[in-house]
């Protein structure tokens, strides 16, 4: 059975979709652009962004009753490979050490709200 799990701690969908939805144990989250759920806005850089964008992902596990250890694979997009490292030191800060998930990063033509990561 499929339940929609929702939190105010990340910000609400921007479309009709939903933040995240738990099937037969397994949870799948949307993308999330790096918008502080208090605010709306985005935070300055690719560093901050990166930060807001997993500590929105956070917040939706913790309200499935999850960790970020529990993340099997993850989809990186971003609007210039050039920030690439950058996305990357915060991105390691999220996870611990030896139990990073799979992970594909890719550069695309535009993200939404002009987004960098």
């Amino acid at each position: 059975m499929k339940q929609i799990v929702n939190t105010d701690k990340a910000p609400a969908a921007i479309g009709p979709y939903s933040q995240t939805i738990e099937v037969n144990g397994m949870v799948f989250t949307s993308g999330q652009l790096p918008l502080n759920p208090a605010t709306g806005a985005f935070p300055e850089g690719i560093a901050e962004q990166t930060r807001q964008s997993l500590t929105n992902v956070k917040a939706i596990l913790e309200q499935a009753g999850l960790t970020m250890d529990s993340v099997v694979k993850t989809t990186v997009f971003l609007s210039d490979m050039n920030n690439f490292g950058a996305m990357n030191e915060v991105y390691a800060t999220f996870f611990s050490e030896g139990n990073f998930p799979a992970r594909s990063a890719v550069e695309v033509a535009r993200l939404p709200k002009d987004a960098l990561v």
